[in-house]
């Protein structure tokens, strides 16, 4: 039986969520399987992928063969390269413990880069939401402005309560000429 490591498509259309599982290579793609060993939803950045560490590199050293999707799934996890490390503690390259001390390097270093992957999407998201938060403020000043200029009285339209006070403040203004100055206006006709 030549056993495949392969995924299993669920999820709604457009929207596609697979389950990694041991299958044989002749059985459908959704149909009968041997074990699941985990999940991959591709929909998130960076893409969620939630694995049987320990099964899927008991399959992969039993000879299992993954498909091509799968293959960078489980190098970008790491089984790979824990194969790798321990062909050389069999080899006797060097022990156990140092394998597990450059596993665990290899791990932290990912984990920083998805989360540095993550901390920038969240940047992006931020900008864009202060970037639609400014567009929205222009576009709501701009509407305010129209609205009051087609509120606004015309400039040849005067109410009456304005031209009434123009007219209570000419005479006012008239008669707070000082008595010099309405000697020479009344001097001024009879002199002509």
């Amino acid at each position: 039986m030549a056993t495949k490591i392969r995924l299993q498509r669920g999820g709604r259309k457009g929207y596609a969520f697979y389950r990694i599982v041991i299958a044989d290579a002749r059985a459908p793609r959704d149909g009968k399987f041997t074990e699941r060993i985990g999940s991959y939803n591709p929909n998130t950045n960076p893409a969620t992928v939630d694995l049987n560490f320990d099964r899927a590199l008991y399959w992969v050293e039993s000879g299992a063969q993954p498909t091509d999707t799968v293959r960078n799934i489980l190098s970008n996890e790491g089984v790979y390269l824990m194969k790798h490390l321990r062909g050389g503690v069999k080899k006797g390259a060097f022990d156990e413990a140092e394998a597990q001390k450059r596993f665990d390097a290899w791990k932290a270093d990912k984990q920083k880069q998805n989360d540095g992957i993550r901390a920038k999407d969240e940047q992006k998201k931020e900008e864009a939401r202060r970037s639609n938060l400014e567009a929205e403020k222009k576009v709501k000043e701009a509407i305010a402005k129209k609205v009051a200029e087609k509120n606004a009285p015309a400039p040849e339209e005067v109410p009456a309560e304005e031209a009434a006070e123009a007219t209570a403040e000419a005479p006012a203004e008239e008669a707070a000429e000082t008595p010099a100055e309405a000697e020479a206006t009344a001097e001024a006709p009879a002199e002509a």
